[in-house]
């Protein structure tokens, strides 16, 4: 169980990481297609989801005492998806008018997973 977990979650983590950074790339092996406009958007949020559930999901992952592993997916999680909302936000080509209370409930999840980080929860 441990090595289909380590193995699943390297993947997720690869794979996410690959969408954040070449989304078209991995859209072309994996779809045939290039992606554009916001599709490329939408492709890094789910790289950012991906990457959180591979970090979420790594077996005996405790490298901070008795911390939990979800609690460090929804903070990577969080904090990817404020700094990425805000990225749009100055670029302005793709802000919608949810993006903005989008970014702020993100930035405040993230305080809050530290938070709970920071007390050992």
């Amino acid at each position: 169980m441990n090595k289909l977990l380590t193995f699943t979650a390297l993947a997720e983590v690869a794979t996410g990481v690959a969408l954040m950074v070449i989304p078209s790339f991995v859209a072309r092996l994996l779809l045939g297609s290039e992606l554009s406009g916001v599709a490329v958007v939408v492709a890094r949020v789910a790289g950012i989801a991906l990457l959180s559930l591979g970090i979420a999901c790594w077996p005996g992952r405790d490298t901070t005492g008795n911390k939990s592993p979800a609690l460090c997916g929804m903070l990577t999680y969080n904090s990817l998806a404020t700094v990425f909302f805000i990225y749009l936000i100055i670029g302005g080509q793709f802000v919608g008018p949810f993006l903005w209370p989008a970014a702020i409930l993100h930035g405040g999840l993230t305080i809050w997973c530290v938070a709970c980080l920071r007390r050992g929860h």
